[in-house]
C-alpha cells in the first residue's frame, strides 16, 4: 500500500496530526509549528523511540509487535474501530475484551435457512461450540440438543478427554484426513486466543485439553498452522447406510465463526441415502443459546 491508499505511516501520520498537545497535557507554545504531536512526543507517549516511530512512519517498518500496537493505539487516542484498523495495518488481529460471542446474527440465519433440504449445515463459534444446526444436521449426524450444552463442541470431540462420551455425531464418522483436521482445530484454538485474549471459556477449553489429551498438548506446543477450510468424511448412518459427504468450512467475520456445510454428490447413492435419513430421521433441532435466533426449521 503506498501512503495516498493508507498505509500504516500515513495514518500514524494522520492520527498523530490530528492530536492536539493539549489532550496529552502538553502546552502548545507560541514558536511550535505541528498542530498535532512531535514524533519524539509520540514516542515518548509509546514509551518506543523516536527512531522507530520514523521507520513506522517512513514504511521501513511495517510489522510492529501487538505490545508496540497497542502502546501506539493509547498514546494516539484512537477510537474502537481505529484501534482495529491499526492492529490490521500491522498485519494482525484486533484484540478483544470480550468473551467468544455464541450469536448468530439474523442475516447470516435467514442466508442458511434458504439453503436447500439436502445440504446438513451447522455454525460454530470461535472455539469450536455449536451454536446453531439446521434440521438436515440432524438428519445426518443425530440431533445435538440430545447432549449437554458445554459438551457440543467440535475440538473436544476431536481430541476426547474422557472415553465413551456423547458427540456431536451419534454414529461413527470417519474423516479422510484426519490428521489435517486435528492440525487445523489447534491453528483455530490458537487463532482465537489472540482474538479473545480475556475470554475464559476458551481458556478452561484449551487447559482442559492440553491436560487431558496428549495429541492436542503434542500439536499445542509445535505451533502448528493450518486452516480447516475441506475435508471428505464418511457417515455410517444406522438407518440408510454409508454417506459419503463433503465438508467446507467458511469462516464468518471478526467474530471467527465457522459455518460448517455438509453436501453429497448431486444425483449419488449418497444423496439419495441422506434424502431418506432426512425423511426417515426423528429430526428434533436443537435450541438456540439465548439471545439468538432459534434454529432453522
Amino acid at each position: 500500500m503506498n501512503d495516498a491508499n493508507g498505509s500504516l505511516g500515513a495514518m500514524l501520520r494522520t492520527w498523530r496530526d490530528r492530536l492536539p498537545p493539549s489532550a496529552v497535557g502538553l502546552a502548545a507554545g507560541r514558536t511550535r509549528r505541528a498542530t498535532g504531536l512531535r514524533r519524539e512526543e509520540l514516542a515518548e507517549l509509546a514509551g518506543i523511540s523516536v527512531d522507530y516511530v520514523i521507520r513506522l512512519e517512513q514504511g521501513r517498518v511495517t510489522t510492529p509487535s501487538s505490545q508496540v500496537t497497542g502502546a501506539l493505539a493509547r498514546a494516539l487516542q484512537l477510537t474502537g474501530e481505529e484501534r482495529d484498523h491499526l492492529y490490521r495495518l500491522a498485519g494482525q488481529l484486533p484484540p478483544s475484551d470480550k468473551e467468544v460471542s455464541d450469536h448468530l446474527p439474523p442475516g447470516l440465519g435467514r442466508v442458511l435457512n434458504r439453503l436447500g433440504e439436502l445440504t446438513a449445515v451447522a455454525v460454530f463459534a470461535a472455539d469450536w461450540h455449536l451454536i446453531w444446526w439446521n434440521r438436515t444436521w440432524s438428519a445426518l449426524l443425530g440431533d445435538p440438543s440430545l447432549m449437554p450444552d458445554h459438551l457440543r463442541n467440535f475440538a473436544r470431540d476431536t481430541f476426547p478427554v474422557r472415553a465413551g462420551g456423547p458427540h456431536l455425531s451419534q454414529w461413527a464418522t470417519i474423516s479422510h484426513d484426519q490428521r489435517s483436521v486435528e492440525v487445523a482445530v489447534v491453528s483455530d484454538l490458537r487463532r482465537a486466543t489472540g482474538r479473545f485474549p480475556r475470554s475464559g471459556r476458551l481458556h478452561g477449553l484449551v487447559t482442559e485439553l492440553v491436560e487431558g489429551n496428549e495429541r492436542f498438548a503434542t500439536l499445542w506446543t509445535s505451533g502448528v498452522v493450518g486452516a480447516h477450510r475441506e475435508d471428505r468424511k464418511t457417515v455410517h448412518h444406522p438407518a440408510v447406510g454409508p454417506i459419503a459427504v463433503d465438508c467446507d468450512v467458511i469462516s464468518d467475520g471478526e467474530a471467527d465463526r465457522k459455518i460448517v456445510v455438509l453436501s453429497a454428490e448431486p444425483d449419488s447413492q449418497d444423496e439419495s441415502r441422506l434424502q431418506l435419513a432426512l425423511v426417515n430421521g426423528a429430526v428434533t433441532p436443537g435450541t438456540a443459546p439465548t439471545g439468538a435466533p432459534p434454529h432453522v426449521r
